[in-house]
């Protein structure tokens, strides 16, 4: 047992002793399917705290020869799987390497001595180990294993926690990020003594050129998960369970943590979750992970303000992933920008639709805080203005809505695109903004014998009433509001006890002032 080879379970145990543990155990059901095949070559890459270390300590507790981990697991999904036979067949069982890419990163002065001090530390923890093997006088780490495994039969698994920092740290070096994936791939590839390789980042695997150098890895990620979604972060299901033994509201925790689409699977931050959890407070715990110049850095440029404005606004942004190169610095088109920003856990990807969006309200919260910060006042002034807005549209006053809608209008799109169909639809999402604290919003969606615009949908214990916004051009606002009777979209909120508003806005695409309107009829229950 040491450091580096064969590591005991301690820190999986920290995991399972901890207040609150969510069981992932059962992602080892899918590393035992390819364990000693050809897709043995694992990388999963994810945001900071979405618990990849967890998962590589879990791993490192179930291979490693180093500790006896069968009462650990016992009582965990994985030992009460029906294909019992394939846990108790790996079950500690494999020479393990687990090692975490920082710690050697923050050690060496570069590239080289960091690869150097990983050879030595590992290559002596193996002569320590195997004292009686014979060793060929040529001594690299390849050598080593392979006489290792020549000579006892037990294959390896490699554990790499981390394995893009340099990419993340050394962004421009990319000399050395060469070297170091060289390293991997002559370390890794085609070698017989390779049992697995799991390595974790944030980072999919860099690509150069045609070819990556270690392009035998399946890539799993925040764009296409496959069957290792659910162990991604927090299933819906496993947070419904922590809410009910919390006593905390389901839905608030939705509201901010969820999002996350992979493949279907609804996705939860885990860290926001706990914290949340064991605090008893619904709040913004992805400042304290990540800093508000992480996301500026990537969105300050004027190309990306409109995206952001209609991401902020809950839009979804059609974009292509596969011209991003997995690194962060370069970028030949927003797309790749907006890619890395899925990486980052800042956006959620739709695989089937392509589209990206802003996951939840705790990510909303953060693009805007750090939109304030960078001073794009026209999107600053218009969300610090949305709560006069509410106010207004609640006190029913037609004038001040009309006001406030105009100058958000103006403010928030370009001139060439200020009469786009969509233009006034996600002004009004972004417009009325702090609504998202009490209200759910909901964009055409079914209502009555038609398609209503905007639904406002009352959260749990709000009082103020529901409301129903149809937009007009080129007519009037009255005619949006007998659309919105004549339609029958109040049906909507037919279960529904309190007031409904509904409320029509009309702006002309001729007049050269574009004068908006608005009217507002309150529906008593």
């Amino acid at each position: 047992m040491g450091i580096y080879l064969n590591p005991n379970n301690k820190d999986f145990g920290m995991a399972l002793n901890s207040e609150i543990y969510v069981d992932k155990s059962m992602l080892i059901k899918l590393t035992n399917k390819v364990i000693c095949t050809e897709q043995r070559f694992v990388s999963v890459s994810r945001p900071r705290r979405f618990g990849k270390s967890m998962a590589a300590n879990m791993l490192t507790a179930y291979y490693s020869r180093g500790c006896d981990s069968r009462e650990m697991f016992f009582g965990l999904k994985i030992n009460n799987d029906k294909d019992k036979e394939s846990f108790e067949k790996y079950l500690n069982k494999y020479n393990v390497i687990h090692i975490n890419i920082v710690d050697f990163l923050s050690e060496a002065k570069d590239i080289d001595e960091m690869i150097s001090f990983i050879q030595e530390d590992i290559s002596d923890e193996l002569f320590d180990e195997f004292s009686g093997i014979t060793f060929p006088r040529r001594k690299t780490l390849v050598k080593i294993l392979e006489t290792v495994f020549s000579k006892t039969g037990v294959p390896f698994v490699f554990i790499i926690d981390e394995w893009d920092c340099i990419f993340r740290e050394r962004k421009e070096d990319f000399d050395s990020q060469k070297i170091y994936l060289d390293f991997l791939r002559n370390l890794l590839k085609d070698k017989s003594y390779v049992a697995l390789a799991y390595m974790t980042g944030i980072l999919p695997i860099k690509k150069y050129g045609k070819h990556s150098a270690i392009n035998m890895f399946t890539e799993i990620s925040m764009t296409n998960a496959g069957d290792y979604a659910e162990f991604t972060g927090f299933t819906e299901k496993e947070v419904e369970a922590l809410c009910k033994q919390y006593h905390m509201s389901f839905d608030e925790a939705r509201r901010w943590y969820d999002g996350y689409n992979l493949r279907g699977i609804s996705i939860y931050n885990p860290r926001s979750v706990v914290m949340s959890m064991t605090s008893h407070t619904f709040d913004n715990y992805w400042t304290s992970t990540e800093t508000y110049e992480a996301l500026k850095i990537y969105i300050q440029t004027d190309d990306m303000k409109e995206t952001v404005n209609k991401l902020i606004a809950g839009e979804e942004v059609a974009i292509d992933t596969t011209t991003f190169l997995n690194d962060m610095v370069t970028f030949n088109s927003m797309d790749d920008v907006l890619t890395l920003l899925i990486h980052l856990g800042y956006l959620t990807y739709n695989f089937d639709t392509k589209k990206v969006s802003i996951p939840n309200y705790e990510i909303t919260e953060q693009f805007v805080s750090t939109v304030r910060i960078m001073g794009w006042s026209e999107m600053s002034d218009s969300i610090m203005r949305s709560n006069e807005l509410l106010k207004a549209t609640i006190a029913c006053d037609e004038e001040q809505v009309a006001e406030f809608i105009e100058q958000a209008h103006t403010e928030n799109v370009s001139i060439l695109k200020y009469n786009d169909e969509n233009s006034l639809s996600y002004v009004i999402s972004l417009a009325y903004y702090s609504s998202r604290k009490t209200y759910t919003l909901h964009r055409e969606v079914p209502a009555g014998k038609g398609f209503a615009d905007i639904v406002f949908v009352p959260r749990n214990g709000v009082t103020t009433p529901a409301m129903i916004i149809e937009l007009k051009y080129n007519q009037s606002a009255e005619t949006a509001i007998e659309q919105a009777k004549n339609r029958n979209y109040a049906d909507f909120f037919k279960d529904y006890k309190g007031d409904i508003l509904l409320v029509g806005i009309n702006y002309s695409k001729d007049d050269p002032d574009k004068k908006h309107t608005c009217r507002i009829e309150k529906i008593k229950k």
